[in-house]
């Protein structure tokens, strides 16, 4: 039976090909905060946008100390040769790895297929994925899961937004106001008392009353 997974779950390992070499994902991440990502298919216009802008900001994530890896049920040949394709329609250069998962073993695994749109399928009526996002944190425990329908796009700026707010939280016992964004106030997490955030937070604190 499938672990259904959660805010907290241990992010399954597994071993797969790709296009930088076989991993075993949990290797993979080492102590990394990590991002898997799924695309319904190769060759297809909007998986094409998404890959050329995660190329495109690679150095944004890494700046983050965040690794980045794809996922599609393709062959792993379909995914050389579409990251040729990629790189010239977006004029970037894909560094990053995309993960062959020809069989559905690992998008299974992580609950990414499609039961919705029934054009989000191959030759055979099989499900592809959908863009599914798994955040996952040095201690390979899944903080954040996003999923968007193959008709929409993502939106690549809340993606760093939210692992920009995860990171902030775990280092400074802070949350993240509605529509927060990086540079912006942050909350003193309701754990801390007045005390320890004022030795904790030197700059200052504003108090405001919430209730």
């Amino acid at each position: 039976m499938t672990q259904i997974l959660r805010l907290g779950s241990t992010a399954p390992d597994f071993q797969a090909q790709t296009t930088q070499g076989p991993i075993h994902f949990h290797d993979f991440i080492k102590s990394s905060w990590t991002i898997l990502f799924s695309h319904p298919s190769d060759f297809t216009p909007v998986c094409t946008t998404e890959l050329g802008e995660v190329a495109k900001r690679l150095k944004d994530f890494q700046n983050l100390s965040t690794k980045v890896i794809g996922l599609s049920c393709n062959e792993l040949n379909d995914h050389h040769r579409w990251v040729e394709d990629i790189n010239r329609v977006n004029s970037c250069e894909v560094t990053f790895p995309i993960i062959a998962d020809p069989t559905r073993e690992i998008a299974t695994l992580y609950q990414m297929l499609d039961e919705q749109d029934l054009t989000n399928q191959d030759s055979k009526g099989i499900p592809f994925t959908v863009r599914s996002v798994f955040i996952i944190d040095p201690k390979k425990s899944i903080r954040l899961i996003l999923q968007y329908p193959a008709s929409t796009g993502r939106q690549f700026d809340e993606i760093l937004r939210c692992l920009k707010s995860l990171q902030l939280s775990d280092q400074f016992s802070i949350t993240t106001p509605a529509n927060w964004i990086p540079g912006e106030k942050v909350i003193v997490h309701p754990s801390i008392s007045d005390q320890e955030a004022e030795k904790k937070f030197t700059n200052g604190i504003d108090y405001k009353l919430l209730i």
